[in-house]
């Protein structure tokens, strides 16, 4: 079993397996969610287990959800694990997503409300209804007035909640994790002392996600005095793989993060992933009657629709081409170039070029043995379309979920 389990949030992220990428079509009947495969549905074992917010599934308070009422009702009918078509040996976690309701004074439900929507989701683990707090603490610079007085609200709010739902969750199908959140590493330790003296074994450390890996590691050293045997740590929102050693050592035991997904298309350059830690810029060729920016331009007459949709297609063909070594890597980037000109700008162009080059002259595609390379080839680095970018997003999945095995069996080995 693994020192260090990695939960994989839902985000709505799935892939549609009829998409053909040449015509770029797909099945007509095809249902959203249904039909689509999630990166469970497509690698063997990409994750330990998956994460689902409760702020995503019901929305807040009332508010609009990213559910459809007949995705909801099929979602509660048939509970989550049947309805992401998780296998058996994958667990399951909860939580309310806090920070999509950060800006809230208090948070938006009621730990009744919490219980209900875990057990009717029928989780293993269920994590405690929290408020983050607002920024970390930087060296020589103490919270003061009213940014500490919010400080020590909220953490009081949390703490609060936490007790509730840990009296009232007992006898419910799930674990429950209570929630520990601070502004530096003494009030990140006494909100665990106080989880702990409540009776919690399993703890969540939460509002991390914008925190500098020092922070983390500096508020990881000074909790771990207080992780006696079968202590469960989990970070919420945190991966960063180049620590992952340093997590098992300080008693983490679980993590969760989109971060390899989101980094697919919402990074500047990390875009592809490599199991050696090194990533890739995607090669961007928006299509030009679908991307927002290049259709505005078309509109206002600053750029010929007949140029864009011509500049566009023969930066694809170039592209297919060269993977297929029929043309050489300067007459596919001339192309791409030419076309990147047309929907950024010359100075972007420029820009970017020296990372294209790198990107079609190493071929990561090729060297990769993941499923989604093997079958799609040169698309995978391709920046078009969420069926081309959800793929590669779910590549860098994999490859988190490869790395961590690695740094696992590694470590196994040390200690032997």
């Amino acid at each position: 079993m693994s020192k260090l389990k990695y939960f994989f949030p839902d985000s709505q992220d799935f892939i549609d397996p009829s998409f053909d990428f040449v015509r770029e079509t797909r099945n007509e009947n095809r249902i959203r969610q249904r039909d689509d495969y999630y990166p469970h549905e497509v690698f063997p074992h990409p994750y330990d287990g998956m994460l689902v917010s409760k702020a995503v599934v019901d929305g807040l308070g009332g508010g609009e959800s990213k559910y459809t009422r007949a995705q909801r009702l099929r979602y509660f009918r048939n509970g989550m694990k049947h309805f992401f078509r998780l296998p058996d040996n994958m667990e399951t976690m909860g939580d309310c997503g806090a920070f999509t309701y950060v800006n809230e004074y208090v948070p938006p439900y009621r730990v009744e409300e919490v219980i209900d929507f875990y057990e009717n989701s029928r989780f293993n683990f269920g994590v405690s209804l929290d408020h983050i707090i607002f920024g970390y603490e930087k060296p020589g610079e103490e919270f003061d007035g009213e940014i500490l007085n919010e400080c020590k609200r909220r953490q009081s709010i949390t703490l609060t909640l936490a007790e509730e739902f840990l009296n009232k969750s007992k006898g419910n199908c799930f674990i429950p994790f209570g929630v520990a959140h601070g502004w530096n590493k003494k009030s990140y330790r006494k909100s665990v002392e106080s989880l702990l003296a409540m009776g919690y074994t399993n703890i969540t450390m939460g509002g991390m996600v914008p925190l500098k890996t020092p922070q983390i590691l500096e508020t990881l050293e000074e909790i771990k005095p207080l992780l006696k045997n079968n202590i469960r740590v989990h970070l919420l929102g945190i991966a960063r793989p180049e620590n992952f050693l340093d997590f098992v050592r300080l008693g983490v035991t679980s993590i969760d993060s989109t971060t390899p997904l989101q980094q697919a298309f919402k990074d500047r350059k990390n875009n592809y992933h490599n199991l050696d830690g090194t990533t890739y810029v995607a090669v961007r060729v928006p299509q030009f009657d679908a991307n927002p920016s290049l259709s505005r331009k078309i509109k206002s007459g600053v750029i010929d629709q007949d140029l864009a949709r011509n500049l566009e297609k023969k930066a694809m063909n170039a592209l297919f081409q060269y993977d297929k070594n029929e043309i050489l890597l300067p007459k596919a980037l001339e192309h791409v170039l030419a076309y990147e000109r047309l929907h950024s700008g010359d100075k972007e162009a420029d820009k970017i070029s020296k990372d294209y080059e790198r990107t079609l002259r190493d071929k990561p595609w090729k060297q990769c043995q993941c499923n989604i390379c093997k079958s799609i080839g040169i698309n995978v680095i391709i920046f078009r379309g969420a069926e081309r970018n959800r793929r590669r997003g779910f590549h860098n999945i994999q490859v988190l979920y490869s790395r961590l095995q690695h740094t696992l069996l590694l470590h196994s080995k040390e200690l032997l």
